[in-house]
């Protein structure tokens, strides 16, 4: 009996044991490192760029494993404010109303800036706008509608609007009446993303003029040399009517309070991690050319071949040159 009584308690303390190392190597705990580090997607193309940027350092130099965890944007912002993911590498601020709030109230730890270059509106091709330089803003199209002719319609132009159903496509419809410019082109609103890349596309292949809405960063505009026709300054109150430029949102990396007081090494790199529209359009578009879906295969492209200096930008010499020799 006694020996019995022995044994379970042996493997009682065993099963114990085994949890509290299984706790301690993988959920971590406020003021003890992680080895595994949970990334937010939210799906789009960029994040999951960036969060194979940050994993791929967060395993060659910190020793870590990554995952990331699906979501929508307002699910996953909640998830960092519980600790249930780690780290977010695009908090679109402006799109999340209790972004300011819970900053303010310290429920999470926002680490820097990522991007807030990412503009969008109605955009030339660069030969078009080389071949043309008075046409520099939105309201100079009104002198300019021949230039880009309607196929169903000779007696006006044609602007390729945004997507059935996205606000901004409403936007830029108001935009178009607000400025007087119904009176020389008629708007069209694309079906799906893939109607109004292909009419950019095949515009470009032929060298054709076309006026269109686009936003960054994409791949599209990493391949194509397209030009944001200027318009008046950003207004608050008259944007919704379609009155001046759509404002770039601040995207900024962002980490739950847990892994913030438990990876303060970590968190260093991701308070001096930094990326661009146009960098990151750059490899989405290369991904595009070569076919290449592996985002840290890429990741690895752009930190060997296209944009090295990011290494040093982000990291110390020392962690700079154990990067660069993992890679």
């Amino acid at each position: 009996m006694k020996k019995n009584v022995f044994a379970l308690i042996l493997a009682a303390s065993m099963a114990l044991t085994a949890a509290a190392c299984s706790s301690s190597s993988s959920s971590g705990g406020e003021g003890q490192e992680k080895t595994t580090i949970t990334f937010a997607d939210v799906g789009w193309d960029s994040i999951k760029l960036n969060n194979a940027l940050a994993g791929l350092v967060a395993e060659e130099v910190f020793g870590y494993t990554w995952q990331e965890t699906p979501g929508s944007t307002p699910i996953l912002h909640e998830a960092l404010l519980s600790g249930e993911i780690d780290v977010h590498m695009e908090e679109w601020t402006d799109n999340i109303a209790a972004y300011a709030a819970d900053l303010e109230a310290g429920k999470f730890t926002e680490l820097g800036v990522n991007f807030d270059d990412n503009f969008q509106g109605l955009y030339i091709p660069r030969y078009v706008a080389d071949a043309y330089p008075e046409l520099k803003t939105v309201r100079d199209l009104a002198d300019y509608p021949e230039l880009f002719p309607d196929p169903e319609d000779s007696s006006k132009g044609i602007i390729y609007g945004g997507i059935t159903g996205w606000e901004i496509t409403e936007i830029m419809a108001k935009k178009v009446e607000a400025y007087g410019l119904d009176a020389y082109y008629n708007y069209f609103k694309s079906g799906s993303n893939a109607v109004l890349d292909v009419a950019i596309s095949s515009a470009w292949d032929e060298q054709a003029p076309i006026v269109a809405y686009y936003w960054e960063p994409t791949w599209l505009l990493g391949k194509y040399d397209m030009v944001l026709l200027e318009d008046d300054p950003y207004d608050p109150e008259g944007f919704q009517e379609g009155l001046g430029a759509c404002p770039a949102v601040t995207v900024t990396v962002a980490v739950s309070n847990d892994f913030a007081a438990s990876d303060p090494e970590y968190c260093q790199f991701l308070s001096n991690f930094h990326m661009t529209s146009a960098i990151i359009s750059e490899a989405l578009a290369y991904m595009q050319d070569t076919g290449e879906d592996d985002y840290t295969e890429v990741a690895r492209w752009l930190l060997t071949e296209a944009h090295p200096e990011l290494i040093d930008q982000w990291l110390p010499e020392d962690q700079a040159e154990a990067l660069r020799s993992a890679l």
